[in-house]
C-alpha cells in the first residue's frame, strides 16, 4: 500500500483527468443525466423549501444563476438552490454500492461553478463525469449509513474534486480541498431516520455547497487537517472503518471503465430501491378486480430495504410527502390501487387516503436473503397479495427501467423532460432547452439554458 495519502491520491487523480476527448457515448450519458436532472427541477418550481432557497439566494448576488428566476448569486448559493430543486422529488438518478447515494446531487453544483469560472460545455462534462467517478467509487467502497452517517459525506469529496478542477486548481490545492471539505462537514443518517423534514432534500445541496466553500479556500492558500482519511481522528477511525479504494483503478479514457455509466435513473419519483417493489404493485393491480377483496400484503425484499425503508411507525402512517416516498408499505399500496407511482401520490389527499391506511394495516415487510444476496446488483422486491377467497397473487421483480440492465434512452429522458416541463415551459422553451443539451459540449457558456428554464408570468 502506498504511502501516499487517499485524499492526495485523489488530488492526483483529479489535477490529471482530462478536460477533453471523451468518446461519445461517455458524452452522451452526461448529456442525458443533465436533462434528467432539468427535469427534477422543473418539478420541484413550486415546492415551500424551495422558496425558502430562493428567498436566501437573492440576499447573496453573485455570478451564478438560480433555475426558474433571474437570480445571480454566489456559486455557493446557486449549488444549494439548484441542488434542492434536483433533490426534491427524489427522481434524480441514484447508484447502490455499499453505501446508497444520488451522484447527480453533483450536476447542480458543477454548473454553479462552472458559470462562475467562465468554464465552457466540456470542462463541465469533465467535472461531472469526474465527480460520478469520484462519488460512487467511494460508494462502493465503504457503507456510511449503517454507522448513522448520511450517504452525503461522499458529496463532500467528490465535489470538493470537481470544484477544484472546474477552478484549475494543483494537485495540492485540490488535495487540501477535500481535506477542508471532508472534515468540516460531516453529516448524520438522522435526515433519513424516523418522520422525514424538508432537510431530506437539501442535505446532499448542502454537501456541494460546502466543498465549492472548501476549494475556494484551497484556491486562496487554506490548509485542511490532514490525513483526513488515516489519520488518528480521521474518517477511517471515526466514521467508516478502515477500507480500500485502488485510485489507480479508476477510470481513464483508456481502460474506459466510466462508473457513470453504472448510475441508475428513475421512471418514478421515489426512492430507488423500492423501483421494482412498485412495478410489481402495478403488476398486481392489473390482475386485481377489487381491492377489498385483499386479506394480506406480503413484502419480501432485501436487508436494507427493510431497515431503511420499513423502520419505525412513521413508515408506516407517513405524515410528510417526504417520508411517504421512502416507505416501502406505502408505495406497493398506493401503486396497487392507482396503477401508478406519480407526483400527485405524495399529495396530503393521497397519504391521507383511508384506503391506503386500510391496506397498510395488512401489510408485512420481510427479509428475504435470497434477495439480500442479489443486493445491490439487482434491487429486487417480491409482492405477495393473499386474497379472501384463498388465491394467492405473486409479482417478483428483478429489474426494470432505468437499470444498467434496461437503461433509459435519449427518448426516455426526453419524454421525462418534456413531462415534468408541460407545467411550466412553453413549447419553444422546451426546444431550447433540448437543443442545448444535445449540444452541450460544444457550448461556451450557460445563459441560455437558464434563460429558457424561466417560468414565464401569467
Amino acid at each position: 500500500m502506498s504511502n501516499v495519502t487517499l485524499a492526495r491520491r485523489m488530488a492526483e487523480y483529479a489535477y490529471e483527468f482530462p478536460t477533453s476527448g471523451f468518446p461519445n457515448d461517455l458524452i452522451a450519458v452526461v448529456r442525458n443525466r443533465v436533462l434528467d436532472s432539468l427535469a427534477c427541477i422543473l418539478g420541484a418550481y413550486d415546492a415551500n423549501p424551495v422558496q425558502a432557497c430562493l428567498a436566501y439566494a437573492a440576499s447573496v448576488p453573485g455570478y451564478s444563476s438560480v433555475f426558474g428566476t433571474s437570480l445571480q448569486t454566489t456559486p455557493e448559493c446557486a449549488a444549494f438552490a439548484n441542488g434542492v430543486m434536483v433533490r426534491f422529488l427524489d427522481y434524480n438518478d441514484g447508484y447502490m454500492g455499499l453505501e446508497p447515494g444520488h451522484p447527480s446531487d453533483n450536476i447542480p453544483a458543477c454548473i454553479a461553478v462552472a458559470q462562475a469560472e467562465q468554464a465552457d460545455g466540456q470542462a463541465l462534462i469533465a467535472a461531472i463525469i469526474l465527480a460520478y467517478e469520484i462519488q460512487m467509487r467511494l460508494q462502493d467502497a465503504a457503507s456510511l449509513n449503517k454507522k448513522g452517517w448520511d450517504h452525503v459525506n461522499y458529496i463532500n469529496v467528490s465535489m470538493a474534486a470537481a470544484a477544484a478542477k472546474l477552478m484549475k486548481l494543483d494537485a495540492r490545492q485540490t488535495e487540501q480541498a477535500i481535506n477542508i471539505s471532508l472534515s468540516g462537514h460531516l453529516a448524520m443518517r438522522q435526515v433519513r431516520s424516523g418522520a422525514l423534514s424538508d432537510w431530506k432534500g437539501c442535505s446532499a445541496a448542502n454537501a456541494a455547497r460546502n466543498a465549492i466553500f472548501a476549494a475556494q479556500m484551497a484556491r486562496h492558500g487554506m490548509t485542511g487537517p490532514a490525513p483526513v482519511f488515516e489519520g488518528d481522528m480521521g474518517f477511517f477511525n471515526q466514521v467508516t472503518g478502515a477500507f480500500s479504494l485502488e485510485v489507480d483503478a479508476f477510470a481513464t479514457c483508456v481502460n474506459g471503465d466510466f462508473a457513470i455509466k453504472r448510475s441508475l435513473t428513475k421512471t418514478f419519483p421515489t426512492n430507488g430501491e423500492l423501483h421494482t417493489a412498485v412495478w410489481a404493485g402495478i403488476e398486481l393491480s392489473k390482475r386485481l378486480d377489487d381491492l377489498f377483496a385483499i386479506e394480506s400484503i406480503r413484502i419480501e425484499t432485501s436487508e436494507f430495504n427493510k431497515r431503511v425503508l420499513a423502520d419505525g411507525a412513521e413508515k408506516w402512517r407517513p405524515q410528510t410527502r417526504e417520508t411517504a416516498d421512502h416507505s416501502l408499505p406505502y408505495n406497493v399500496v398506493r401503486a396497487l390501487i392507482d396503477g401508478d407511482i406519480t407526483i400527485e401520490s405524495y399529495s396530503m389527499k393521497k397519504i391521507t387516503d383511508p384506503l391506503v391506511a386500510t391496506l397498510m394495516a395488512k401489510t408485512t415487510v420481510f427479509e428475504d436473503p435470497a434477495i439480500t444476496r442479489l443486493f445491490p446488483r439487482h434491487l429486487a422486491n417480491r409482492v405477495t397479495l393473499t386474497l379472501c377467497s384463498g388465491e394467492v397473487l405473486v409479482s417478483e421483480v428483478l429489474s426494470g427501467p432505468g437499470s444498467v440492465e434496461t437503461p433509459m434512452t435519449t427518448e426516455d429522458f426526453e419524454s421525462k423532460f418534456r413531462k415534468m416541463a408541460a407545467a411550466h415551459l412553453p413549447e419553444s422553451a422546451q426546444q431550447a432547452v433540448l437543443a442545448f443539451v444535445s449540444d452541450l459540449e460544444r457550448q461556451q457558456d450557460f445563459e441560455a439554458v437558464f434563460a429558457a428554464m424561466v417560468k414565464p408570468r401569467v
